[in-house]
């Protein structure tokens, strides 16, 4: 018997309370969930866990939104005070950058599914908080601060709720005085909204095989910065995005530049997390960018505000798991419903609440608890979602394939096809997961990086501290290394330690104590991106939610 299974056997009972539906994470697809199934069936019991210490305070995204999704689950918004859409795109650029110059490609060349006519650039956080009032005024109950940590079955090995963590664990693993025990919350369904790479998510798709017969989900690492630029600087409605530089030609990704209301502008970054190099650097990258002579200049005399990172998932209609399990089904990027290319995944997050409340209503109305409802799975792939996805499906393996300017161009070629004819012939695969993309150090050279100026580029410390992150210290790491004679004989031996540079928060470092090199985990910085539970190369670290609330809490992000 293990320390935890002692441990648990010395625990009390956790106290338990029963809902129609649970749903974990309050962000659009769990919302959306919860608003439609009060829509549906005021008398539904619905609770929403949200592991921030806020609503939104975990949220981060470009944003520019289609309204599709929210146009389906509230018809009439626009017409209401208070929304956070206030910034409707006018202007649309697409640039090619070298080192030193910029190209702009024509609009009229783009397939009509990258124009942004019609969106709106927002705050993704801020439309959280108000769909969160919106499911508030119905009835729904919604606990911030609280993560779920642990799955419930039945003895059918049916998912029956979800345990949120237990509170007051000391850095020993022992319970502290000021201990807690987690709840149980139980459902007829558990629908799972985590975002990108959850940890009850992962777990789900290894118990219930729903990534059998799908290509490997794909990702990207999202870094993002809010600025308050002069007014002469500010363009409102102008969406930008970029790529080339400063990436090499085979290293997919690039950036966006949003004007939105108050002369704010959102800057960030994409580095798909299939690159090869472990020298390679995704913070420094962001920051050598923001020097280019076509996007400093927005920034002169301007004031960062906030600063974040997020994993996104890039691998679209080919690796979307199966979406139906037992008691519940995956919503929004728990399940990886990103449009690459559009750079856009909240309107399909919405779109998966709608279908997978519809389904449940529809279950729970017949009488139903517990099982599995493959209407959600079987209809997601013939609906807006599906016909979104699968029209770029090609775009990103195209990219990854034949690099920045060819595969961009056959990717191009490709949603031209789509458009034309309703359908391209063939759907190309992903290949190796992200971890087994990394190559080892000695087939590469370092990358030299410029010092930060501390007013257009900075360091990762003075940036986390504007994402307002905190953690306890006194409590277990929540990054667990499985072996850590395997992270030192690989991941510094061979790779040369690339967790170092690919976590936007500082989070690891390899440290000389006592004429040996240790691996020190500063836990309280992270900023949940959950980038190295996907791309360390042997899969040797696992992220699991820190005590509830804790994390960033970004606003306005």
């Amino acid at each position: 018997m293990d320390s935890q299974d002692r441990l648990e056997q010395d625990l009390p009972e956790r106290e338990s309370m029963e809902f129609d539906v649970v749903i974990v994470g309050a962000g659009p697809a769990g919302l959306s969930a919860a608003i439609r199934l009060k829509q549906v069936n005021p008398d539904l019991t619905v609770v929403v866990l949200e592991k921030g210490a806020e609503v939104g305070a975990h949220i981060l995204s470009g944003a520019v939104v289609d309204p599709v999704g929210i146009d389906a689950l509230l018809p009439g918004w626009r017409e209401e005070e208070g929304h956070p859409f206030k910034t409707q795109v006018t202007d649309d650029h697409f640039l090619f950058l070298g080192p030193a110059g910029s190209v702009r490609l024509p609009n009229v060349a783009m397939p009509k599914l990258l124009s942004n006519h019609g969106n709106y650039i927002v705050s993704l956080g801020n439309v959280c908080r108000w769909l969160a009032e919106k499911a508030e005024g119905l009835g729904v109950d919604i606990y911030p601060g609280f993560a779920a940590s642990e799955l419930l079955y039945n003895d059918e090995g049916a998912v029956i709720g979800v345990a949120t963590g237990d509170m007051g664990i000391e850095k020993n693993g022992e319970p502290g005085p000021n201990y807690t025990r987690g709840m149980a919350l139980l459902g007829k369904y558990v629908l799972i909204g985590e975002g990108v790479r959850g940890s009850l998510a992962k777990q789900l798709i290894a118990k219930y095989d729903l990534q059998k017969d799908r290509e490997p989900q794909k990702f990207g690492i999202g870094i993002k910065e809010l600025w308050q630029v002069k007014p002469e600087n500010h363009k409102p409605g102008l969406v930008q995005h970029s790529f080339g530089w400063p990436l090499d030609m085979k290293t997919g990704g690039g950036s966006f530049l949003y004007h939105l209301e108050d002369n704010q502008v959102a800057v960030g970054f994409v580095v798909h997390l299939n690159y090869k190099n472990p020298y390679l650097f995704p913070f420094e990258e962001f920051q050598r960018f923001k020097t280019h002579p076509a996007i400093a200049p927005t920034f002169e005399g301007g004031k960062r505000l906030s600063y974040g990172a997020r994993a996104i998932t890039e691998g679209g209609w080919q690796s979307v798991p199966k979406l139906t399990f037992p008691g519940g089904a995956l919503i929004g990027c728990s399940a990886g419903f990103v449009n690459v290319p559009r750079i856009k995944g909240s309107h399909n997050a919405v779109l998966s609440g709608i279908l997978a409340a519809d389904k449940l209503a529809e279950a729970i109305a017949a009488g139903r608890a517990n099982d599995e409802v493959t209407g959600i799975e079987t209809e997601w792939r013939d609906g807006a979602i599906g016909k979104d996805l699968k029209r770029v499906r090609n775009v990103k393996p195209l990219w990854s394939k034949f690099g920045t300017i060819l595969g961009i161009g056959l990717g191009g070629l490709d949603m031209w096809i789509n458009q034309i004819f309703g359908t391209s012939p063939f759907t190309l695969k992903h290949g190796k997961t992200d971890a087994a993309s990394l190559e080892p150090a000695a087939k590469h050279k370092p990358i030299s990086y410029p010092k930060p100026d501390g007013v257009l580029t900075f360091d990762r410390l003075s940036s986390v501290f504007l994402s307002n992150t905190n953690h306890e210290e006194d409590q277990p790491v929540h990054l667990k290394v499985k072996d850590m004679g395997l992270q030192k004989r690989s991941e510094h031996d061979v790779f040369a330690g690339p967790s170092t540079r690919y976590c936007p928060a500082g989070v690891y470092e390899w440290r000389e104590q006592d004429g040996e090199e240790t691996y020190v985990i500063n836990a309280q910085n992270c900023v949940h991106c959950k980038t190295c539970d996907i791309k360390d190369p042997n899969q040797n670290i696992n992220w699991v939610p820190p005590q509830g609330g804790e994390g960033p809490v970004y606003p306005n992000m």
